[in-house]
């Protein structure tokens, strides 16, 4: 079962993202409080979350938003997370998050959906080419982080 996101449900998802960032070995690099997860879902409605549920067990999430295709002329759905604990993992609660999105990419006329995943995590990019995802590799997926972006907008 998938829950859109409560307003008192905030340290449940920030915990699960700190379980999810351990999971990628990337723990160090969360920076996310309460605060900013309830300004960005809440106030500025920048980002959605949904809370995935197995047996009324809490067994992972997913956060999501909306960006745009110059090239479709519409919305796009992109999914910055989807997980799942693993004691949950292989009750097609993936599978249950994916057609979630896919009914909301559907109702608001999204013509893609697009995420990304660890080039090392081979249970999620098999999971995805079993799902029919096509693997792109003619983009290469760029970022600038807080620094970069402080120096690009003082000059």
């Amino acid at each position: 079962m998938i829950q859109v996101l409560k307003e008192n449900q905030i340290d449940l998802l920030l915990s699960l993202i700190k379980e999810m960032a351990r999971y990628e070995k990337l723990e160090n690099e969360v920076t996310a409080t309460y605060d900013s997860l309830y300004d960005s879902i809440f106030i500025k409605k920048g980002v959605k979350a949904a809370l995935i549920y197995h047996n009324d067990n809490l067994a992972g999430y997913i956060l999501y938003f909306y960006n745009f295709s110059s090239f479709t002329g519409t919305l796009n759905l992109y999914i910055e997370d989807i997980y799942v604990k693993e004691e949950y993992r292989h009750n097609g609660l993936g599978t249950t998050a994916f057609k979630f999105l896919a009914k909301e990419a559907k109702e608001n006329k999204c013509k893609r959906i697009d995420w990304v995943c660890l080039n090392w995590n081979k249970t999620g990019l098999d999971f995805y080419q079993a799902m029919g995802a096509k693997k792109l590799d003619c983009w290469v997926l760029h970022r600038l982080e807080e620094k970069e972006i402080n120096n690009l907008a003082k000059n």
